[in-house]
């Protein structure tokens, strides 16, 4: 008798077209005139306008057709930074967005078209779109009309924010991050230039490229794995396991960086068909919007745990992992942790300033919230488990 058939839907992103290699400002450029729009609003990272010249180049190539640069949005995308955001893209009379950035200023760009299609001005008035406890991370919530500006992205981490529908934002009052999603939420292009990260700090690059490694080893290890995503998941994982040590060793090695940002690319092919991830994310949302810690060192002190956790039950799974490093026979926790320490991150919630009973006990009982605790593939039958991981963790 043939075994059960496994089953599952891919629905494929509406992203136009991945443009790799290739300098941000001149395709900016050219695919704001392909798209025929005349008032460009920019979102950049604060750090980028501050430090470099890259939004001015971008602003520069765009020329009459640049309508403003916002460098608003903090880490977290917190709820106000979005409001404001969206005041000030309509008060341009914006007609094309662009995200230059990390995930936190893609997500922001992704909400804020969101939020202009459904004439959303304040920050109460948020929670109409916000993802309902049931509803899919790629669905639409009832009543939420789809975004009508487009986006273009230009990450400069390794975030993957640019490849998926939803995004997180944190609420002001609970520090929860919170899901918004609409199928039609996502970039018509996505630019990936490696000169752009060149400013990218070395710690916030590396970080989000684990962050990466993270999306790929519970994309592998899911309750609903699909074929497909493992396959691009196992590429991603090892590319990412020869280009971070790269890029680490010689800052400006630009093919490393490319053959990172594709990584972080094909990692977030399971995130685009809705594959649930696991504890590693879910405790990780709660670390970042409750604890503070950034996007890329969650993974950084979380995932090894995690996969030690889990590995009982996806044992196969890990096999393949430690396969696609190098290391067969290796335990795939043990090779995860063993390429964090070589990279020279944080592995500790002491390193990274969270040591207080107090907030570790916040942020476990904020990860309960967050609906990838439940699609662990390793049930996390109560707050005690996540506080025994975080315990871990703590170092």
């Amino acid at each position: 008798m043939n075994d059960e058939l496994y089953r599952g839907i891919y629905t494929l992103p509406r992203i136009e077209r991945v443009v790799f290699g290739e300098p941000a400002a001149d395709v900016v450029a050219k695919e704001a005139t392909r798209l025929g729009a005349k008032r460009v609003f920019v979102l950049s990272a604060a750090l980028l306008a501050e430090q470099t010249d890259v939004p001015a180049r971008l602003a520069a190539a765009l020329g009459t057709h640049h309508a403003a640069t916002w460098c608003g949005i903090s880490a977290h995308t917190p709820r106000d930074d979005v409001i404001a955001a969206v005041d000030a893209a309509r008060r341009t009379g914006a007609d094309l967005l662009v995200a230059l950035g990390g995930g936190s200023v893609i997500d922001a760009a992704k909400v804020v078209a969101t939020c202009l299609a459904n004439e959303v001005r304040t920050v109460d008035q948020m929670d109409a779109l916000r993802k309902a406890p049931a509803q899919s991370m790629t669905a639409a919530g009832a009543g939420v009309r789809a975004p009508q500006l487009p986006l273009l992205a230009v990450p400069t981490t390794l975030a993957g924010a640019e490849f998926t529908a939803y995004a997180g934002v944190t609420h002001p009052q609970t520090r929860l991050k919170e899901v918004f999603t609409h199928p039609q939420q996502v970039p018509r292009v996505v630019v990936l230039d490696p000169a752009v990260t060149l400013h990218t700090p070395e710690t916030l690059w590396l970080s989000t490229g684990v962050r990466a490694l993270d999306h790929a080893v519970e994309d592998i290890c899911s309750i609903d794995a699909q074929p497909y995503s493992q396959g691009t998941a196992l590429q991603a994982i090892r590319l990412l396991t020869r280009a971070l040590p790269a890029s680490h060793r010689d800052a400006v090695n630009l093919r490393a960086r490319l053959d990172a940002q594709v990584a972080g690319w094909l990692s977030t092919v399971g995130s685009q068909a809705g594959v649930n991830k696991g504890a590693s994310h879910g405790i990780g949302h709660a670390l970042g919007g409750t604890g503070g810690v950034p996007h890329g060192l969650t993974s950084c002190i979380l995932m090894p745990h995690v996969m030690r956790f889990n590995e009982p039950v996806v044992p196969d799974q890990h096999a393949m992992i430690s396969e696609a490093m190098g290391q067969p026979g290796v335990p795939a926790w043990q090779a995860v942790a063993a390429l964090i320490d070589g990279l020279g991150l944080p592995r500790t919630l002491r390193e990274v300033g969270l040591d207080d009973d107090e907030a570790i006990e916040a942020v476990a009982q904020a990860a309960m919230l967050d609906p990838w605790i439940r699609t662990n593939p390793r049930p996390i039958e109560g707050v005690e488990t996540v506080r025994m991981l975080l315990e871990a963790a703590r170092g």
